[in-house]
């Protein structure tokens, strides 16, 4: 186990801090956060520590991560310091976010670049734990395009950007939750993280949890197509039945046919694409309606489902499955079902989910699904969704 190692993690929130600082710390290493909560970098730095909640049916277990401490972004010197000492670095801000810390990154290397031989560590490693296709190069690019020409070479050589899959659920901190420690978090015990073999630079790091693996492509789709289809299946349908929590909707008799029958329809298009065992596949399906129905956790329909314009796009969750298993021959019955919920998720609450129901009153369902999903009218597709979403903006269902 590393002595001594250092870890930075860009952002202290429900993957940062709800499970990379976790195994992180759990595999020997001094965690530094960078966040913009001032309050909770605060009472990070104040206890040197922080507690994570594991909850599920069975029970509760408490288990005190540390030692940590925290920076804000603004600390841009501090920061590059920090990342200088680092062996093994990550990003957990959001999408949006990434190119905010990209020059905090660009930063910290060049500092390496710049430093004697043997000042530093000879390799970091950048995990980048983001929700989307390509992270790891998308950000690559970002902080190469930032870098001086004298530490381009350096980062060829010496830095590591490797995609990851993040399947842990970790909801937000209730407003009780803050109140009674700012730093305090509840998840689920889950603790698997797969990660492209070929990503890093140096030898790969020893990390409790973190399997290696050759095909890190296949694990996206598995984890995006499986866990967030169904958490999307729960989200849009729940909604429209009244459900609050994702555990609610899974329990509804209405909901959980078309749930296991769209994990049935991507299962049959994960087969086709990348030769998976389909008995593998069907334990897998288990465990994750399993862990759906984890009540502890309280995992909200909300949390599941804002920013639906997102979760729309052609490649993601829903409408990316579908066409995985139109490529396997199969049609997407009840996946279709999902995309056309997801139409009408209209939660106040979520200013994306207000703007989607906004573009589809003036522009027509049609324009948007081509737009947004890249479903053209004529499709197969889009006459499923076409169909579906006026019997549920009718109250009626299959």
């Amino acid at each position: 186990m590393p002595s001594n190692q250092h870890a930075v993690i860009f952002g202290a929130g429900n993957v940062g801090r709800g499970f990379l600082g976790q195994l992180f710390s759990e595999s020997g290493y001094e965690v530094t956060f960078v966040d913009v909560d001032e309050p909770l970098i605060a009472a990070l730095n104040d206890r040197r520590a922080y507690t994570i909640r594991l909850v599920d049916n069975d029970g509760t277990e408490e288990v005190s991560i540390s030692p940590v401490q925290a920076y804000h972004s603004s600390q841009s010197e501090a920061i590059a310091a920090a990342l200088a000492r680092a062996s093994l670095a990550a990003t957990a801000v959001g999408v949006r976010a990434l190119p905010h810390i990209a020059p905090l990154v660009a930063g910290g290397i060049a500092l390496r670049a710049g430093g004697e031989a043997g000042a530093y560590p000879p390799n970091l490693n950048i995990i980048i734990c983001e929700n989307m296709q390509h992270a790891a190069a998308t950000f690559q690019r970002m902080v190469t395009h930032l870098l001086p020409s004298s530490a381009q070479g350096y980062a060829e050589e010496h830095i590591g950007f490797v995609d990851t899959v993040i399947a842990r659920m970790v909801p937000p901190p209730t407003p009780e939750m803050r109140q009674q420690d700012r730093s305090l978090i509840a998840v689920e015990p889950y603790k698997h993280l797969p990660v492209d073999r070929y990503g890093f630079s140096g030898p790969i790091p020893e990390i409790v949890g973190m399997e290696a693996n050759d095909n890190i492509g296949a694990y996206v789709e598995l984890k995006l197509y499986m866990h967030n289809c169904g958490h999307a299946m729960l989200a849009y349908l729940g909604a429209l039945r009244g459900h609050t929590y994702g555990y609610e909707a899974l329990e509804d008799p209405a909901i959980r046919p078309l749930l296991e029958a769209a994990l049935a329809e991507s299962k049959a298009g994960l087969v086709a694409a990348h030769g998976m065992e389909p008995a593998a596949l069907q334990e897998l399906i288990s465990d994750i309606l399993r862990r759906f129905g984890n009540r502890a956790l309280g995992d909200t329909v909300f949390r599941l489902g804002r920013d639906p314009l997102r979760k729309l796009g052609p490649e993601d969750r829903l409408v990316g499955a579908a066409r995985l298993v139109e490529r396997a021959g199969v049609t997407p019955a009840a996946l279709s079902w999902g995309i056309a919920a997801a139409t009408c998720f209209d939660d106040e609450g979520d200013p994306l989910a207000v703007k989607l129901q906004q573009r589809i009153a003036a522009e027509g369902l049609d324009r948007v699904l081509a737009d947004v999903s890249s479903i053209a009218p004529h499709e197969p597709l889009a006459a499923l969704v076409r169909e579906r979403a006026a019997k549920l903006r009718q109250g009626s269902w299959p």
